[in-house]
């Protein structure tokens, strides 16, 4: 099979998004969990272990978003890792919401978008390296 200038294009785009979101990800979360200031103030009742896996996972989105721009295999399957994990604990936050813990309006919409971009960028990231067929290693 052959590599289309459109499958490039979107290839771009998902990683240059993946980037993004990471980057994003990390400044927003990083400025909750280390800067005593107005992001933290505007979080509310935010859950701590979701905001730590969401900002750790920003630096795997950049990782991600990177391979994706460099048309690596492993990134699709980090990317379906990504979608999976951030399934798991958005499993675990509702258990935490059943139990009668504090949280957050904003974060089951936060986490169905993550989960839903990260299963649609692994869907179409293994969907596009299979187009391409086998990658030719030189040492």
């Amino acid at each position: 099979m052959t590599d289309h200038p459109q499958h490039r294009v979107w290839i771009r785009l998902m990683s240059l998004l993946a980037i993004g979101f990471g980057l994003l990800t990390l400044g927003e979360g990083g400025a909750v969990l280390f800067v005593d200031g107005a992001a933290r103030q505007a979080a509310g009742h935010y859950v701590p272990f979701v905001l730590w896996f969401n900002f750790l996972a920003g630096f795997a989105y950049v990782v991600a978003g990177v391979g994706l721009w460099l048309r690596r295999r492993w990134a699709a399957w980090l990317a379906l890792a990504i979608a999976l994990t951030t399934a798991l604990v958005f499993l675990a936050f509702g258990l935490h919401v059943a139990l009668g813990g504090a949280w957050a309006h904003r974060t089951p919409v936060a986490m169905t978008v993550r989960t839903l971009a990260w299963l649609g960028i692994a869907v179409l990231a293994r969907r596009s390296s299979a187009s391409v067929g086998p990658v030719a290693h030189t040492r």
